[in-house]
Formats: structure tokens, C-alpha cells, sequence
């Protein structure tokens, strides 16, 4: 006679395995998560859940962590700066998630054990509602990386992750099975005892198979839109069939100085979200509202009939530490906001426009600054074309003289108020004015491309860039080790709001020597050379670098 085997506590699957399983179980999910993202438009979660969390977290935690992030990248040269700092953005929101999802599958392994295997799926249904409701909430909220309805992306949500707590409360039981309780086939009662490690091999590969789909497709997808955009853009850059201002200077740029005219895809990109704002320019409308006689909404097809503007700009972030890659240059085109004052109706008492933007930023103007300045704009085209979606399509603005921080992009409203408010990062520690500091940057030291003078002396051409926002640069000057300042040529810039290029040719010394850079501002101001971090004001200090020769 066959006895039927009660589940005992000797049979529970342990904590260990329940962490292993959680781990599969939540790679699959993200998985799930990032294919329907990439081919649907459904809500990546991790990427959501993160950036609801820099909304909440303190300021000083948010500066820590870009300070933090930017110090590694440069430190271990991981390339770019923003691409690196992006891509570490989307490692932590992944990693997030995932160990969350598995501390609370661990957990549940944990209490069905205690209960001695009974209600292990219900326990799984009850863990999925506890995590699935606020999750589809926090997506709703920050809402940056779905395309679809608010009502799909919330029931995918719910959904997605209930069958996450589910599959975690169904695992449990097939693991409890292979510990020892009896299985009917055919009408017999037969003992069979099920392999706990061929169970978990089983899931194992079905965990892989989800995630190879999941990264393949998507990022074939993903690849598909890129190359739908570069095609259909890229020749009509601006770039692309006018030269530069300057392209006839005498003074050339040094082979190994960073281009005068930044390419788009290589322009830095810092902002508060994992991934860009997805906006219909179908349906996008400019709102105004506030202390005006009749609220507006322009399309972008009506900004674009206001007289065109277009500025040649360096815009550089307030993270950019002194000789860092957080700074370009490109051709802004976009209407006047001065001229555009008059169209809006103001009330009296009107004093400072609030800007907001489509992923939660907003930064405060006053109406002084636009009245006395009409190269502030509201921009939507760089180097010819509709803004790219990670630098703010359809509409960004630009104010001259203060850092990236301050300039919000993906403008959906502007509302006229009576009053000064701090905006996005100032009301979290940073800088209320964030005026751009000067700065000097040695780019090369170009051994290779030597020149014999007239005195059969051997000259070593140096480059790099200068930099005082809308201040402009009036000298720029090398030292060698501790040697006497010497002046550099400077190749006549872009506008007066980009940058410099300099170059100095150096007679050629062997050994080991460094190479210090200063920069004057326009009115004679000299480059601050004391060191200073980039919170909250912007980094100071001169830059050097020590080559061996």
C-alpha cells in the first residue's frame, strides 16, 4: 500500500532557493517590461519608478549621485559623459527593480515556509496586488516612457505584475511537489518525485529565453527608429551644406581640439529623466495662461510663423567639472520671446513667466530679463531640423549667460505670474542665478603634428577651447611648468555666445612638463583660478594637464 506524503517542514523549499527564484522570476518581468516598451510603447517600469524617485529625493542626495556619477566616468574614462551618465541612470533603475523584486520574492518564499507551504499561490496573487497597484500608480505619475493610453499602460501594468507575484506563488508549490506530495496521473495515485534542481534548470531556461526575446527584439526596434530618423535628417543638417562663419579664419584649430561646431548626436544631454519625454507634435499645444487677458495655445506650426531666430549658442551643464565634455555648440533656430511678448496680452502686474515642462521640470523667468533681451528664445530646430527627442522636441528655451540647469526643455505651459519662485534644482540647493563661470580647457598636446620654424626650432601646436557664456573671451594664455604666461591665438568664434578655440604653439622641450590654461572674459575679468566643485554654483579652477615627452 502507497502512503500519501504530507508537506513537512524538511521539505519547504529554503530562503536560498527562493532568492534564486525571485531573481529569474523578476528578470523576466523587466524583460516583459523593456520588449513591450521598445515594440508597444507600453511602460518600462524600472525607468519610471526611478525617475518618480528624483522627484522625491532630496536635493542633496540628487547632487551627490550626479557628482558621484560624473567623478567615475571621468576617472575610469567610460567615454562620454552625459551617454555614461545616462547609461548609469538606466543600470541603477534596472538593478532597482530587480533586487526589489527580489527581496520582496524572498520574502514571500519566507512566510509560505513558515505556513508550511499552504496558500502559496493565494500569498503570490495577495503579493502581486500589494506591489502591482502602487507600482501602476508611480508609472502613472512620472509617465515619461509610455506612448500609449494612460488607462492600457495602467491595466498592463496591473497585470504584468500580478502574474509576476503569481508565477512566484505557482513556483513555491512546484517546488514543494518535487520536495515529496503525491501527483495523480491517469486516474493512479503514484508517487513522483520531482527534481527540485530540474525544476529550477526549467525555469532557468525559460528565464533565459524570455530575456534573449526581450533584448533582442527590442533593441532591434529601437535600432530600426534610429535609422528611420538619421536617414530622413540627417541631410538636412544645416551643417550639412553651409560652411562655418568662420571658416576662412587664419587662426585653424589644432588636430585633436574637440569640433568648434558640435555634432548633434555627440551634444551632451543631462536632465531628470531616464529616458525622454514621448510627445505627438500632432496634438503637443504651447499653453499660456495666468495673469493674461485670454489664455492661448500655440502649435508649433504657429511659433513657426513668427520671424525665425537663429543663434549660434554654446550651452554647457552646471555638473560640467573644469575641463569636462558637458558643453557644445550648435545652431539654435527658434522665435523671439521678446517679440513674441506682445501676442500673449500680458495683465498688468505681470512680472515673470513660469515654464513648465512635460517630465515634472519648471524654472521661473522674469519679464525683466526677456524685455531687455532679445536673444532669449523659444527654441524648437538645432543645425537645421526639429529638435531630436532627448534634447526637448518640440520646444526648449534659451537664456544667455546661465547654465543648461535653468533652460527647460519639452515646454508644454507658461504660465504669467506676479512673483519670483525658485525653479526645479534651485529649489532643491543649486545656484538661484547659475550664471555660467569662465572656463579653459586644453583638448591636445599634438606631438605628432610638429612644426619646424623659420629658426629650424621644433614647435609643438596646443589646443583647446575658452569659454564665458555670453561674456565672450579676450585673451587666453599657457603656462609651461612654472613659467611665465604666454599668449595664445584665438580663431575669431562662431557668435559671441560660443566658445573660443585657441591654439599656442609650444618650442619643444623633452622631459616631463605641465601645462597649465587661464582665459579673460570679454571686459579683461580674469578666469577664477581658485577650485571650487560644480555644486551648487558651478565648478572654478584652472585647468592642467602632465605629458612626458
Amino acid at each position: 500500500m502507497e502512503i500519501e506524503k504530507k508537506p513537512s517542514a524538511s521539505v519547504q523549499p529554503g530562503l536560498l532557493t527562493g532568492l534564486l527564484v525571485s531573481a529569474m522570476v523578476t528578470a523576466s518581468l523587466i524583460s516583459t517590461f523593456y520588449l513591450a516598451w521598445k515594440v508597444a510603447g507600453l511602460p518600462f517600469v524600472p525607468f519610471d519608478v526611478f525617475d518618480w524617485m528624483t522627484r522625491i529625493l532630496p536635493g542633496q542626495v540628487l547632487a551627490f549621485g550626479i557628482g558621484a556619477m560624473v567623478t567615475v566616468i571621468r576617472a575610469l574614462n567610460l567615454g562620454p559623459t552625459a551617454a555614461g551618465a545616462k547609461a548609469a541612470e538606466h543600470a541603477m533603475a534596472i538593478a532597482g527593480m530587480f533586487f526589489t523584486g527580489i527581496f520582496a520574492g524572498t520574502i514571500l518564499f519566507g512566510i509560505i515556509r513558515a505556513l508550511r507551504g499552504r496558500y502559496a499561490r493565494t500569498l503570490g496573487l495577495a503579493l502581486g496586488i500589494a506591489v502591482a497597484v502602487p507600482v501602476a500608480l508611480i508609472s502613472h505619475q512620472a509617465g515619461q516612457t509610455a506612448s500609449t493610453g494612460p488607462g492600457l499602460s495602467g491595466l498592463w501594468v496591473l497585470v504584468a505584475v500580478l502574474f509576476w507575484g503569481a508565477t512566484l506563488g505557482w513556483a513555491y508549490q512546484q517546488l514543494l511537489i518535487g520536495g515529496g506530495t503525491v501527483a495523480k496521473h491517469a486516474g493512479e495515485d503514484t508517487v513522483e518525485r520531482i527534481d527540485r534542481r530540474r525544476f529550477l534548470v526549467r525555469l532557468g531556461g525559460a528565464t533565459a529565453v524570455v530575456i534573449v526575446i526581450g533584448a533582442v527584439v527590442g533593441e532591434l526596434a529601437e535600432a530600426k527608429r534610429k535609422r528611420v530618423r538619421v536617414t530622413t535628417g540627417k541631410d538636412l543638417l544645416w551643417s550639412s551644406t553651409h560652411p562655418l562663419p568662420n571658416a576662412k579664419a587664419a587662426v585653424k584649430p589644432v588636430p585633436g581640439t574637440r569640433p568648434e561646431y558640435t555634432p548633434l548626436e555627440r551634444h551632451y544631454r543631462i536632465d531628470i529623466d531616464t529616458s525622454p519625454p514621448i510627445i505627438d507634435p500632432q496634438h503637443w499645444r504651447l499653453k499660456i495662461d495666468g495673469l493674461v487677458e485670454k489664455p492661448l495655445a500655440l502649435t508649433l506650426d504657429e511659433l513657426q510663423r513668427f520671424e525665425p531666430m537663429h543663434q549660434f549658442i554654446t550651452l554647457s551643464c552646471i555638473s560640467n567639472p573644469v575641463g569636462g565634455d558637458l558643453i557644445g555648440t550648435t545652431r539654435w533656430t527658434g522665435a523671439c520671446l521678446q517679440r513674441l511678448l506682445p501676442s500673449l496680452r500680458l495683465q498688468a502686474g505681470a512680472t515673470h513667466l513660469k515654464i513648465r515642462a512635460a517630465d515634472g521640470f519648471y524654472e521661473v523667468v522674469s519679464l525683466e530679463t526677456i524685455r531687455s533681451d532679445e536673444r532669449v528664445m523659444l527654441t524648437y530646430a538645432w543645425d537645421g531640423v526639429p529638435l531630436l527627442p532627448e534634447h526637448g522636441f518640440p520646444l526648449r528655451i534659451y537664456m544667455p549667460d546661465i547654465y543648461g540647469m535653468k533652460q527647460p526643455k519639452w515646454i508644454e505651459s507658461i504660465e504669467v505670474t506676479d512673483h519670483w519662485e525658485p525653479g526645479f534644482w534651485v529649489d532643491r540647493g543649486w545656484d538661484k542665478d547659475a550664471r555660467m563661470k569662465s572656463t579653459s580647457v586644453i583638448d591636445t598636446v599634438a606631438v605628432d603634428m610638429t612644426i619646424i620654424n623659420a629658426d629650424h626650432r621644433r614647435l609643438v601646436p596646443i589646443g583647446g577651447i575658452a569659454h564665458a557664456g555670453a561674456r565672450g573671451i579676450s585673451r587666453v594664455e599657457l603656462q609651461v611648468d612654472d613659467g611665465p604666461w604666454q599668449e595664445a591665438a584665438l580663431r575669431p568664434p562662431l557668435s559671441d555666445l560660443t566658445w573660443v578655440v585657441w591654439r599656442y604653439e609650444w618650442p619643444f622641450d623633452h622631459g616631463k612638463h605641465t601645462f597649465r590654461v587661464r582665459c579673460y572674459e570679454g571686459n579683461g575679468t580674469l578666469q577664477i583660478a581658485s577650485p571650487s566643485p560644480v555644486e551648487p554654483s558651478g565648478a572654478t579652477g584652472l585647468y592642467s594637464r602632465t605629458e612626458m615627452f
